[in-house]
């Protein structure tokens, strides 16, 4: 078997040399029909095996035509880049192959989640009763938040069920996963209020504090506001310090979904974008969107651990056999056979150190600035976002945006996305792959111009 992966190792690195030489000639991936695929990929399986070197051809194909979302050319999604030192860990963690449940089967890579843990709970100011844990992605962490404050809310509802008269709030411009999440934990899609947003994109505070107040005089129970530094499309950072003076009035559990900008806490240039964090219940980032970290990177915080096991605890004789719970990372825990995503975030920061990191934040924010910049001194453009946000939304000599995106997508030059926010659609460019530089940038706006103009 040792010798089976010495070889494989080989075809890897191979493959590899192949697509990073491709994502920097090309920068993308050349498009193919969905109900093509199969006409042009050697993609269905078979009774019989293949040799190793009709394997490598067909594996190769697949790869090279698989979206590049580290091409320079690569602006669609709330990730991109890739830091190389993250890469190594996350490899190392898949040839470990150890599940993150019990101390006896992970040894001393639980101690690297618990380190990341209190780290992080140190940069937000968190207590010492503060803990967390690594969910599968953003969704997953606001899930956990929402299930927690149910329980803090009333303990018995995750014995004997009935969640009637809670209510939670979230923006209008929050992730989608707050709603769903709703549904999950019994809550209801129809128990979420969506308080509506300014032009920024930001929660009204006014009007959260105002909804809480309607349904405690009509007899229902507020327990969970979630507030959003970075939102899915205009990346606002919702007014964190005002939210945290409401819950705390009203004894509301606070959670901040900072899944897309949360890594601000790691910059002393930006940190003062979410004041007041360290006045929130529970708080949450995601590395593999502006750190580059491969997917998924999520860190899930809270200010008091105990409630992390009040919710996910649970007996388990046949697992939980040695060490104490603080070791047995089941048990405070959504998911038991969790793989190793702490390690690809550990030898990141271990390699640059939080300077380091704090520089790679800094660096998304001088793209944006740049790209805005450019924005604002083009009387083509009109600018829809504002300072401080990784996603610059505009149109171009008021064509649509649309259509922009859908021509560069299927013409093989950009990878770019639209959005909207209240009546207004634009193109949403995503400046958060390290890797580019202001001249990436700017070719980005040169690209648009040259396919714009020739296709106008």
């Amino acid at each position: 078997m040792a010798k089976k992966i010495v070889d494989d190792l080989k075809i890897f690195n191979s493959l590899v040399d192949d697509l990073l030489k491709e994502e920097k000639e090309k920068g993308i991936s050349t498009r193919i029909e969905a109900d093509k695929l199969f006409d042009q990929l050697d993609i269905s399986l078979s009774e019989n095996a293949i040799e190793d070197e009709d394997f490598t051809t067909i594996l190769r194909s697949l790869i090279l035509n698989t979206p590049k979302t580290s091409g320079k050319l690569f602006f669609n999604q709330l990730y991109g880049g890739r830091e190389s030192k993250s890469v190594l860990g996350d490899l190392l963690a898949v040839i470990l192959n150890n599940s993150m449940a019990t101390y006896k089967i992970a040894g001393p890579m639980v101690v690297v989640e618990k380190e990341i843990i209190n780290k992080v709970c140190e940069l937000i100011s968190y207590p010492k009763s503060s803990g967390g844990t690594f969910p599968t992605g953003g969704s997953m962490s606001n899930f956990m938040a929402l299930i927690i404050a149910r329980d803090k809310k009333d303990n018995e509802i995750k014995n004997k069920g009935n969640c009637s008269n809670l209510i939670c709030y979230s923006s209008v411009n929050s992730h989608y996963s707050i709603g769903k999440n709703a549904s999950f934990a019994g809550i209801g899609r129809d128990n979420v209020r969506y308080i509506s947003a300014n032009e920024k994109g930001e929660i009204i505070s006014s009007e959260l504090e105002n909804a809480i107040i309607n349904d405690i005089e009509n007899g229902n129970t507020p327990f969970f506001v979630n507030a959003t530094v970075g939102t899915t499309v205009m990346g606002a950072i919702d007014p964190i310090d005002e939210i945290s003076k409401i819950c705390k009035k009203h004894n509301i559990w606070f959670h901040i979904d900072g899944s897309y900008s949360g890594t601000v806490i790691f910059s002393k240039k930006y940190k003062h974008l979410i004041k007041g964090v360290e006045n929130s219940d529970s708080f949450c980032f995601n590395a593999h969107k502006t750190l580059g970290t491969p997917l998924s990177t999520s860190i899930f915080v809270l200010r008091d651990e105990k409630y992390l096991h009040n919710s996910f605890n649970n007996e388990a004789d046949y697992l939980y056999q040695t060490d104490n719970s603080n070791f047995n990372l089941g048990q405070t825990s959504f998911e038991c056979g969790r793989r190793n995503n702490a390690l690809k975030f550990w030898t990141l920061w271990k390699s640059v150190g939080t300077n380091g990191i704090a520089e790679m934040v800094e660096h998304n924010y001088y793209l944006a600035n740049v790209a805005r910049e450019y924005i604002r001194n083009n009387d083509n453009y009109k600018l829809y976002s504002f300072d401080d946000s990784l996603s610059i939304c505009f149109n171009y000599k008021n064509l649509d945006p649309e259509e922009i995106c859908i021509k560069l997508y299927h013409a093989n030059k950009l990878m770019v996305g639209f959005g909207m926010h209240k009546t207004d659609k634009f193109i949403r460019l995503v400046s958060i792959n390290r890797e580019n530089t202001k001249e990436d940038i700017l070719n980005f706006f040169k690209i648009l111009e040259e396919f714009t103009n020739q296709n106008d």
